[in-house]
């Protein structure tokens, strides 16, 4: 009889216990969510202006304007992806000859998300590259890209991007390489 007590007494706890579960088992409400937890994602555009200073064993050392654009895709708050057309120019590299460096790189980015509207950032591209004399090309071969930078949100939408970034195409002779500081905007949809 004992035992019999013991059971009814722990199969009456359980059925009490059991809207308790149930009630723990049920998703919340996606309403009752703040707007601010959900991650960003999404395509964007980008466009960038700088100053690029370059390193050239072929010629002078010089520095000019860089200027680009892209278009991208942000898989969660901390990556995204781009594809990027840059050209920095009119570099003086002597002989009376100018130099024009333009790449066509594909990067990822890692995002430091985090609570404030300053976002860190490195990331790392590939892609191919072009250097022209004066107008005529002289040789192109595999760039790649390493960037570091903070992203500011200005608006939900739009995002003002500060960075540094050295890039390099691989050419036969020496390589252009360059150390640019760039400003720009990211337009996200």
């Amino acid at each position: 009889m004992r035992g019999l007590r013991c059971s009814l007494a722990a199969a009456a706890i359980l059925l009490g216990a059991l809207p308790a579960l149930a009630a723990d088992a049920d998703p919340p409400d996606v309403a009752d969510t703040p707007a601010d937890t959900y991650e960003k994602m999404g395509f964007y555009l980008r466009g960038d202006l700088g100053w690029s200073f370059l390193e050239w064993g072929g010629g002078n050392d010089d520095s000019a304007l860089v200027v680009g654009g892209g278009a991208g895709y942000r898989f969660n708050d901390n990556l995204r992806t781009d594809l990027r057309v840059d050209w920095a120019g009119d570099y003086d590299v002597g002989g009376g000859t100018d130099l024009g460096v333009t790449t066509v790189l594909g990067n990822m980015y890692f995002d430091w998300a985090n609570s404030s509207i300053f976002t860190p950032y490195v990331g790392a591209g590939v892609g191919y590259g072009w250097a022209n004399f004066g107008g005529a090309p002289d040789g192109d071969g595999f760039a790649y890209a390493l960037q570091a930078g903070v992203g500011v949100d200005l608006t939900e939408n739009i995002v003002l991007d500060a960075g540094y970034r050295f890039r390099d195409v691989m050419i036969s002779g020496a390589d252009p390489m360059e150390h640019q500081f760039l400003l720009g905007a990211r337009f996200e949809f």
